[in-house]
């Protein structure tokens, strides 16, 4: 199995450029609008007279900022009492910048409906919603305060993830939206390295895909997230961001400037609506950028006036979708399904077809690079609805020459799979099917040249 595996991921590597050359001249006609990106700082320390001289240095040359510290200053009912002075002070003066932001909280209390309604009246659309609670995905695969602790299998995990994260967002008596006036009024952000697909299923409008550490080593680790994120936002019709975070866990924290710079231009390439830094230490007391991160920033909001982005459609893209309900981390060949198991088990039964999966997912983002979505099987909405110029689904063997085993109770999505298996008759494809009959054609030509060359050695050696 193996050999065949390296056999189809080298032929794939062999006929890449090719293949990469198609979708790029395809990328190129699509038809250029102006920009349309927020770019902004997410503060996470509580220092006021910082965060507004922080405001004056990047003010302008950003549109948006994150006020992420909320300050604890006591607790009340298992929760903390929230400092929304402070809140207050730092959001007009955000305001008085022309800054639009948005605001954190992990608290259903924090901000109050009355200081909602003073900032609605005081500031309008530029107040654009809540941060509400950090990186839920995340700590799901990591054990780190998950929404679920057990599951008997991959669907009851989704499901139970979904109704605890929606009751925390929406439908709870501690929601989040039960300061609001209508479950809508006010959009709801997060920021997270894995699982973005349920948390938008669970009702998020805005989820920011971590650039960072916990995003993994992975030579496609950040390409990755943005194909898993914006796959989800696009089949979930919302918006998507990066958010730029930690690349240490200790001082200096952040990437250099250049590193920076070049992490914001790969998500405003790919088409990100939102594109934050993340600005704290670890303990929350004090800001890290240094001058040379600031103009990194600079540097980008000046290239992004310069050069109105191509906006990309999913017309323009291709779906690779993975199995229902397969809440795989992507950050290592060992990272967890839902934080319950590990990659190749899933508690009835041993699987073989995670790292098939993601031999074709790296093998693919080879292949489309920035044109590439990662979505899954949704039984209200298939796939092909969304209009992506090509849909491969994890287990056809039209693209890969095996099939991997399925494992037995989502045995009816492999059914559905199978009956929405057709394909767009576009250059792409018929360049893999007829660049792999080729690169198979040569591979045998070499092989039998250098067999009759070491028969022809033999015979002289006799």
């Amino acid at each position: 199995m193996r050999s065949k595996q390296l056999t189809f991921l080298l032929i794939i590597l062999l006929i890449s450029p090719f293949f990469i050359n198609c979708t790029l001249t395809a990328k190129a006609e699509t038809t250029k609008t102006s920009p349309d990106v927020y770019v902004g700082v997410d503060i996470a320390f509580g220092s006021i007279a910082q965060t507004e001289q922080l405001i004056d240095n990047v003010s302008s040359y950003t549109n948006f900022f994150v006020i992420g510290c909320a300050q604890k200053i006591g607790t009340s009912n298992g929760f903390g009492i929230y400092n929304e002075t402070r809140l207050t002070i730092i959001s007009q003066y955000v305001y008085n910048k022309g800054l639009n932001f948005i605001v954190y909280s992990d608290d259903p209390s924090y901000p109050s409906k009355q200081w909602l309604e003073n900032a609605t009246k005081n500031f309008g659309s530029r107040f654009m919603g809540i941060y509400w609670f950090d990186e839920p995905g995340g700590r799901q695969l990591d054990n780190d305060y998950p929404a679920v602790t057990f599951a008997k299998n991959f669907n009851n995990a989704a499901n139970q993830y979904v109704n605890m994260l929606n009751s925390w967002l929406l439908s709870g008596p501690y929601a989040i939206t039960s300061n609001f006036d209508y479950p809508a009024e006010y959009q709801l952000f997060t920021s997270d390295y894995g699982l973005y697909w349920y948390d938008y299923e669970a009702g998020y409008n805005t989820v920011f895909a971590e650039f960072g550490f916990n995003s993994g080593n992975e030579n496609y680790s950040r390409q990755l997230s943005v194909s898993l994120c914006r796959g989800a936002a696009t089949a979930f019709n919302q918006n998507w961001g990066v958010m730029i975070t930690w690349a240490y866990k200790q001082p200096p924290y952040m990437e250099p400037g250049p590193e920076l710079y070049d992490d914001m231009i790969l998500a405003y390439e790919n088409g990100a609506k939102y594109i934050v830094v993340f600005d704290s230490n670890a303990n929350y007391t004090e800001n890290v950028l240094q001058q040379g991160q600031l103009d990194a920033i600079k540097t980008f909001w000046q290239y992004a006036q310069d050069n109105p982005r191509t906006v990309s459609q999913a017309s323009d893209r291709s779906a690779y979708v993975l199995p229902q309900d397969f809440g795989y981390g992507f950050r290592s060949p060992n990272d967890t399904i839902f934080g319950l198991w590990n990659a190749d088990w899933d508690g009835t039964a041993s699987l073989s077809f995670t790292a098939d999966i993601s031999m074709c997912v790296v093998t693919f983002l080879q292949m489309l690079g920035s044109n590439l979505d990662i979505l899954y099987s949704n039984g209200n909405q298939t796939v092909r609805s969304l209009g992506y110029k090509n849909v491969i689904y994890w287990n056809d063997t039209n693209i890969i020459p095996y099939m991997p085993i399925m494992p037995p109770q989502t045995a009816a999505t492999s059914v559905r799979a199978q009956q929405l298996m057709s394909y767009d008759t576009t250059i792409e494809l018929y360049a893999i099917v007829a660049s792999i009959v080729v690169a198979l054609a040569v591979a045998g030509a070499v092989l039998r040249v250098k067999r009759r060359k070491s028969s022809e050695r033999a015979s002289d050696a006799g």
